[in-house]
């Protein structure tokens, strides 16, 4: 199958920024924790704090469902290659809008077919039906709820409506606005998705902070379009590119220590 355009353009680009910077582009998605020495953060007040909700503050738990189905067909390596396909596969699937359950099932599907695996029915519908299950973070909660006391959150999500209804309850703190691909008929890293987010608070980019654990979908697309308030929390999904403005921290503690809430 063959990747849409503007992945390969996005892709492409990207390749030239880390070669320029002597960054090397992973073969996949996910890496080990970025490790570095601590600096104070300088994170101007914002308007409101926006979220990536998967991944950043709901645990995301695909592999955890996909191992058992597939862990007795392929060898250790193979299945580490596997899940690093599987995250690009997401990634490319998404450049198109479809409802997130198919871009679930054509993503696994194209992978499994990558390694020779037939993939049932069934087991597409148990990954599409455990993604409501995931639950939030354990470090979340305490201080996703200090926040929401000072600042309005918002919500800018890569799934549908339906996901949002069950993720939002177990985060515990009120959102001012939950912003889906399903409202948006776009998935971050597609511009068209943060356009929509500035449009339905009548807001400007310098309005956010943005906190993200995923630089591709979000930090990268975002500093092009002037959100320059960002904070990269690191939970080991991408590496560190801090050319693109995000300030790298490991806990949203670090965050409202820098923003005054105790």
């Amino acid at each position: 199958m063959a990747s849409p355009p503007g992945a390969a353009r996005f892709r492409s680009s990207l390749r030239r920024r880390f070669r320029s910077s002597r960054h090397r582009l992973p073969n996949t998605l996910a890496s080990t924790p970025t490790k570095g020495i601590s600096v104070s953060l300088e994170i101007p007040r914002p308007k409101y704090i926006s979220f990536d909700i998967i991944g950043t503050l709901i645990y995301f738990e695909m592999r955890k469902t996909v191992e058992p189905m597939i862990a007795d067909r392929l060898d250790g390596e193979q299945l580490e290659a596997f899940f690093s396909k599987f995250s690009l596969d997401r990634y490319d699937e998404i450049m198109e809008y479809r409802p997130y359950d198919q871009i679930l099932e054509r993503s696994f599907r194209r992978t499994a077919a990558r390694f020779g695996l037939e993939i049932t029915d069934e087991q597409v519908a148990t990954v599409q039906q455990d993604v409501l299950s995931w639950g939030a973070h354990p470090d979340v909660l305490e201080p996703l709820a200090k926040m929401a006391d000072h600042f309005p959150l918002v919500g800018l999500s890569n799934a549908d409506d339906r996901h949002l209804n069950a993720f939002i309850p177990r985060l515990g703190a009120p959102f001012h606005a939950v912003i889906t691909a399903e409202q948006t008929g776009a998935y971050k890293p597609r511009f068209q998705a943060f356009e929509h987010m500035l449009a339905e608070l009548d807001a400007q980019p310098e309005d956010f902070l943005h906190i993200s654990s995923h630089h591709l979908y979000d930090h990268v697309p975002m500093e092009l379009l002037g959100f320059h308030n960002k904070v990269y929390l690191d939970r080991g999904y991408d590496i560190d590119i801090p050319e693109y403005g995000a300030q790298r921290v490991t806990s949203l503690d670090e965050v409202n220590e820098a923003l005054g809430i105790k």
